[in-house]
């Protein structure tokens, strides 16, 4: 059987997209959560909802909104790392998610042990793994310290390490949040310079940012949320018009 994906079948298709968070979640149990019991009446708010788009192949789309706007929520559920509370989320490719500052790395195991982890829940053989290393470290500029604990790397090493081994992935779609910010210029610039050749190389890119210059230089397409609603999906240039017009900042 062909499993080709048709040019014309979206490799991302988001339909009536809602998450439901509790305030106070600390009160429920931890079987409430993990069971994804209701909260208690009026202890709840929607993170996302009503949300619905499509991305094609190739394409690079710019996350736009204020903070707590649904900006990562949305990374997260694409990712599949969360699962939606209405409507649903197809992804048709593998993802490689930078979502957080931590990677998911495990923070009592060493750069190395970290590398081998994620690289290998992402698909990659051993084999691959042990071909890729040196490139990963060098990349990442933490070969000082790749037998330290994650967990005592600074927040800018751990982001090198962590951009290090995502963007080394296959997959198909690149998944950036702000964590890019932590870091320092130069390796900002290296980061964005692999993005870019990724892009070139037909992949599709979800980027997170509230840096003007960075959408404009990467993304052709804006994804603006507000209040957990799609408030505008278009050229990148008129989203962001969109949303400083919402937020009184002159162009």
């Amino acid at each position: 059987m062909d499993t080709t994906i048709s040019t014309d079948t979206p490799i991302i298709s988001v339909e009536g997209l809602g998450v439901e968070f509790a305030r106070g979640r600390r009160s429920q149990g931890l079987r409430d959560i993990i069971f994804r019991r209701p909260a208690p009446a009026g202890r709840s708010f929607w993170a996302l909802r009503n949300v619905s788009f499509d991305v094609q192949q190739g394409e690079a789309i710019g996350v736009i909104g204020r903070n707590g706007s649904g900006k990562s929520t949305l990374l997260k559920l694409v990712a599949g790392v969360m699962l939606p509370d209405e409507g649903s989320v197809v992804v048709r490719e593998a993802t490689a998610p930078l979502i957080e500052i931590t990677g998911g790395f495990v923070p009592d195991l060493t750069g190395r042990e970290n590398i081998y982890l994620a690289a290998g829940l992402h698909g990659m053989s051993k084999k691959e793994i042990d071909e890729r290393f040196d490139d990963i470290v060098e990349f990442s500029e933490v070969g000082e310290f790749l037998d330290t604990p994650f967990k005592h790397y600074s927040s800018g090493m751990k982001v090198r390490l962590a951009f290090s081994v995502i963007s080394e992935l296959d997959a198909p779609i690149l998944m950036v949040d702000e964590v890019l910010a932590v870091g320092d210029k130069a390796f900002r610039n290296k980061c964005y310079k692999r993005i870019e050749e990724r892009l070139a190389n037909g992949r599709t890119l979800f980027l997170v940012s509230h840096s003007d210059g960075d959408l404009k230089r990467f993304c052709t397409r804006g994804v603006y949320l507000r209040e957990g609603s799609l408030r505008a999906d278009g050229a990148i240039k008129d989203v962001l018009a969109t949303y400083h017009g919402d937020s009184g900042v002159a162009q």
